[in-house]
């Protein structure tokens, strides 16, 4: 009864693999010199494909599912190997399983900055990393094209080249889209699929389908987010002036609590600058007010208003634009011979250049030169 255990035992075998590697591709079946027994049993489980390969040639592929090993189930192999009428011994051939599940958590990104011409900042360079999904898809394809006669590929063996080719695709279809940087973040999901559709034909021959592409982050060089950090705080303060205010407001309160006030503090020269301008104007005010009051009863506590600035003038000398010069410029402009009466000048606000003698305004500069002599 043992013998009939045992030779029974040695006629059925048993063909399938249980995978706890969670990286594995492609395994290749172990058997002493590859044989198989007639009436084998092969059992290929959801996520799987099973391929035999003799002598180098594929053969039959199996989908899951539970087979029992007969020239009815192997109809390539039986013509490759010539077996007209079924066959009762062991035969020589390879199995390799493939695993046809998701890959997630496949990572990609670039390793080197991609130039590019940006319609806002000009040139540009830009990282970007994420992730994507891929399956076998076709298993003799990646035995053939991949994984050859090894008796194990990882995804981590092939994820470097699928990688290369997704950076390439996508610098090239982020060069064609003319998306401004500062827009690309609200554009991940159409990129992350328009770069899906355009590396699957290149993923093909290798038996492999990205399903998915996900992009993370694309990042600008450090200098240049410091600088955007700078433009966007100028633009959250909004008004700067009343900004300066608000804060000259406050460092004047913080100073007055401090045990030596304004003076202990220990603020900037700057700050105390401008802290000081603010204090003049609001007692000048102050003091105008009520000096007014005193004397009339009904002066204004304002202070006045600005000067207003000296016109600027530029003149023309041998045919060439000069200046701007303020009356001061232009009193030693006249005193040299530089400008007369004839010289052609012109200000802000005017229409068209204008000789000298025509501007009321350089009337007191051109005072001491005499008009010319009548005709």
């Amino acid at each position: 009864m043992d013998f009939r255990k045992k030779l029974f035992g040695e006629l059925i075998d048993i063909v399938e693999w249980l995978d706890d590697s969670r990286d594995t591709l492609v395994y290749r079946f172990e058997r002493h010199q590859n044989e198989i027994k007639n009436g084998a049993r092969l059992t290929v489980r959801e996520g799987q494909a099973a391929v035999f390969v003799n002598e180098g040639q594929i053969a039959d592929v199996f989908k899951p599912g539970m087979y029992t090993l007969e020239t009815q189930n192997l109809p390539i192999l039986a013509t490759l190997k010539g077996w007209k009428y079924g066959f009762n011994s062991p035969f020589k051939a390879e199995v390799y399983f493939v695993s046809t599940r998701q890959f997630t958590d496949c990572k990609w990104g670039t390793q080197n900055p991609i130039m590019l011409r940006d319609p806002e900042f000009g040139p540009i360079r830009l990282r970007a990393f994420g992730q994507y999904a891929m399956k076998v898809v076709d298993p003799g394809a990646i035995i053939r094209e991949v994984s050859g006669t090894d008796s194990r590929l990882t995804a981590e063996g092939i994820t470097d080249q699928l990688r290369n080719l997704i950076v390439s695709k996508f610098a090239d279809i982020l060069g064609e889209s003319k998306i401004a940087a500062l827009d690309l973040a609200s554009n991940y999901d159409e990129l992350g699929k328009f770069i899906t559709d355009r590396v699957r034909p290149f993923f093909a021959p290798f038996g492999i389908d990205v399903t998915q592409l996900v992009i993370e982050n694309i990042s600008l060089p450090p200098e240049v987010e410091a600088s955007l950090d700078k433009r966007s705080s100028m633009g959250i303060i909004g008004n700067l002036d009343a900004y300066t205010k608000f804060q000259t407001a406050n460092a004047i309160g913080d100073a007055a609590k401090q045990p030596g006030g304004v003076a202990g503090a220990g603020v900037g020269l700057g700050a105390g600058m401008v802290m000081g301008q603010q204090m003049a104007q609001s007692m000048g005010g102050a003091m105008g007010g009520a000096t007014g009051a005193g004397m009339g009863g009904g002066g204004s506590m304002h202070a006045p208003p600005p000067l207003p600035a000296a016109a600027m003038f530029f003149i023309a000398v041998n045919n060439q634009q000069t200046g701007p010069f303020d009356s001061a410029a232009l009193s030693e402009q006249s005193r040299n011979g530089r400008l007369t009466r004839d010289t052609l000048v012109w200000k802000a606000g005017m229409a068209q250049w204008s000789k000298a003698g025509e501007v009321p305004e350089l009337n007191s500069v051109l005072g001491s030169e005499p008009p010319p002599l009548p005709r």
